[in-house]
C-alpha cells in the first residue's frame, strides 16, 4: 500500500476531523466502517486509524445488517460514524446517513470509491483535504453576492463561436456545502466538499447556450468530451451542436421520454484539488471542481417549485461548462478559470 499517500491522507483526515466536523475524541466515541475491496477504500481505512487510533473499526462485509444496527443504537448524539465505502452500504429500507443523523450522530462518508482509477488517487487524497480559509472565505462570499442578484450571465468563446447563457430573474438563496455545520442540525456528510448551489428563481427564464466540456452518464460516472453546445430556451434543452456525443443524446432522450429536459441547479464547484486533467470518476467528488455545472432534468428536491413533484422527478444529469465569464450584474466572479470576487 502507497504509504505517502496514507500520510497525505491522515494529515487531510484530521483536518477534516478538527476544523470541520469539530470532534473531540476525549468527549466523544467514533465507529469506522469500511469494506476492503478496494485499493484505495483501504489507503483511506488505515488514514482513519491513523487519525482515530481509539475508534471501533467495523468490516461492513464481515457482519449482518442486525449486527450493524445494534451497534449504531450503542452510540450516543456527538459520537461519529465514518463510512469509507468502495460502492455505497445499503441496510434494506434503512436510510443510512438520514438515520444516524436523526439518531443525533455526526457522519462522514466516502462513497463509490471505485469509479476513481489509480491515477487519480492522488487528486482525491489531495480532494478531501479541509482548507479552512479558502472555504471560509470564498463560500460565505459567493453566497452573499449570488443572494443579492438580479440576474447571471455565463459566457464562452469556443474558437469562433460565442455562447452566453442568461439567468435575467436572480436566483434562489444558495446553500453552501463547504465542510461548515455551524449551527446546523446535522453535522457532516459526503467528502470531498466545495459547493455553493442554487438555482433559477423562475426555471422559464433561462434562455441562451453555453458549452459542456463533460456530464455525468446513467452510472453517475464522469464522461469527459470534446466541448459541445447546448441551446435552452425557456429553461428547457431545445437544441444541441452537430458534434453532442450519443451518450449524451441518450440520456436526453430518457429524461424527454418522463419528464422536461429542464436546467435546474447551478453549482459553483470550490474544490482546488480538482483538474480537467486528471478527472476523478464519480459525480459525487467531480462535481466540487472548480467552476460551474448546471443539472439538467426535474429533480432537485432542495428547492421547491410549482409544478414539480420532488416524490416523482427523477432525473438530475450533472453539465460541467467550458466557460470563459461569469458575471453577476455587473460583476464579474469568475474569469480565466478562477473566481475574481
Amino acid at each position: 500500500m502507497n504509504s505517502e499517500l496514507i500520510s497525505r491522507a491522515t494529515q487531510n483526515v484530521r483536518d477534516i476531523l478538527e476544523y470541520s466536523i469539530k470532534f473531540d475524541p476525549s468527549l466523544n466515541r467514533a465507529l469506522v466502517i469500511f469494506d476492503t475491496q478496494d485499493d484505495l477504500t483501504n489507503i483511506l481505512t488505515s488514514a482513519y486509524r491513523n487519525a482515530l487510533p481509539n475508534a471501533q473499526f467495523l468490516d461492513f462485509d464481515s457482519v449482518t445488517k442486525d449486527v450493524i444496527l445494534d451497534i449504531f443504537a450503542q452510540y450516543s448524539p456527538q459520537d461519529l460514524i465514518v463510512m469509507i465505502q468502495t460502492s455505497s452500504f445499503r441496510l434494506d429500507d434503512f436510510r443510512i446517513r438520514i438515520n444516524l443523523f436523526k439518531q443525533g450522530l455526526k457522519v462522514i462518508e466516502h462513497l463509490h470509491l471505485y469509479r476513481n482509477e489509480p491515477n487519480t488517487w492522488e487528486s482525491y487524497i489531495d480532494s478531501i483535504g479541509y482548507d479552512k480559509n479558502w472555504y471560509g472565505t470564498m463560500g460565505p462570499k459567493l453566497k452573499d453576492i449570488l443572494s443579492n442578484a438580479n440576474q447571471l450571465c455565463i459566457k464562452t468563446q469556443n474558437n469562433d463561436q460565442f455562447a452566453e447563457l442568461n439567468v435575467p430573474c436572480g436566483v434562489e438563496i444558495p446553500k453552501l456545502n463547504t465542510g461548515d455545520y455551524t449551527g446546523m442540525d446535522n453535522v457532516g456528510g459526503t467528502f470531498p466538499i466545495g459547493e455553493v448551489f442554487t438555482e433559477a428563481k423562475v426555471l422559464e427564464s433561462v434562455n441562451g447556450s453555453f458549452w459542456v466540456y463533460a456530464f455525468a452518464d446513467a452510472k453517475f460516472e464522469i464522461k469527459m468530451l470534446n466541448p459541445f453546445e447546448v441551446k435552452i430556451t425557456n429553461g428547457l434543452v431545445t437544441g444541441y451542436s452537430d458534434n453532442a456525443p450519443a451518450e449524451f443524446l441518450d440520456v436526453l432522450s430518457k429524461i424527454k421520454e418522463i419528464e422536461r429536459p429542464i436546467i435546474r441547479e447551478i453549482g459553483f464547484g470550490l474544490n482546488l484539488a480538482m483538474t480537467r486533467e486528471n478527472p476523478l470518476g464519480d459525480i459525487t467528488a467531480f462535481e466540487r471542481i472548480i467552476g460551474i455545472h448546471l443539472s439538467l432534468g426535474e429533480k432537485h428536491s432542495v428547492y421547491k417549485k410549482e409544478g414539480i413533484s420532488a416524490h416523482k422527478a427523477r432525473f438530475h444529469v450533472d453539465l460541467f461548462l467550458q466557460m470563459d465569464q461569469v458575471l453577476v450584474d455587473d460583476t464579474v466572479i469568475f474569469e480565466n478559470g478562477k473566481y475574481t470576487i
